[in-house]
């Protein structure tokens, strides 16, 4: 099997599962943690992303850090996942929600990754839960009030 043939296995599997368990995933009891461990991170193995850092870079070379940090405002601020090139050039970061989370109509996650990708200088950001993936244009500043689905 080719490893585009192997990641569309993995995540039609991981697809599968959700969709199986649809009702307990959605409760509010199901938590970010279990989603991104359960969900999002194999989903972005399955992409080719080194999630556990399997090479064994310092951190200047790895090609996703959890738990980032970014400084918005006058405050430190920890987006969930930064994806990047080899020497730490990020190019977007991650933020995962709960599946109880809806991602495409709530302002503040929006807003969150938002002002995360504006304070970063970086051109997109993505929220997750799984069930959705929402891509947001981080090139203009964020304002609190935007609505999610702002075009």
């Amino acid at each position: 099997m080719t490893t585009k043939e192997i990641a569309h296995n993995t995540i039609s599997a991981l697809v599968e599962r959700f969709e199986e368990q649809y009702s307990s995933y959605k409760n509010s009891d199901y938590n970010e943690t279990l989603t991104r461990r359960d969900f999002i991170d194999p989903f972005f193995k399955a992409l080719g992303w080194d999630i556990d850092n399997q090479q064994g870079f310092a951190e200047a070379y790895r090609e996703v850090i959890h738990e980032d940090r970014v400084k918005v405002g006058d405050k430190l601020k920890a987006p969930d996942y930064s994806f990047r090139l080899s020497g730490g050039k990020r190019l977007f970061f991650v933020e995962a929600k709960k599946p109880s989370v809806f991602v495409k109509d709530e302002i503040v996650p929006a807003y969150q990754v938002r002002r995360y990708g504006w304070s970063a200088k970086l051109p997109v950001s993505i929220i997750t839960d799984f069930e959705e993936f929402a891509l947001y244009d981080c090139t203009t500043k964020p304002n609190p009030t935007d609505k999610a689905q702002l075009v």
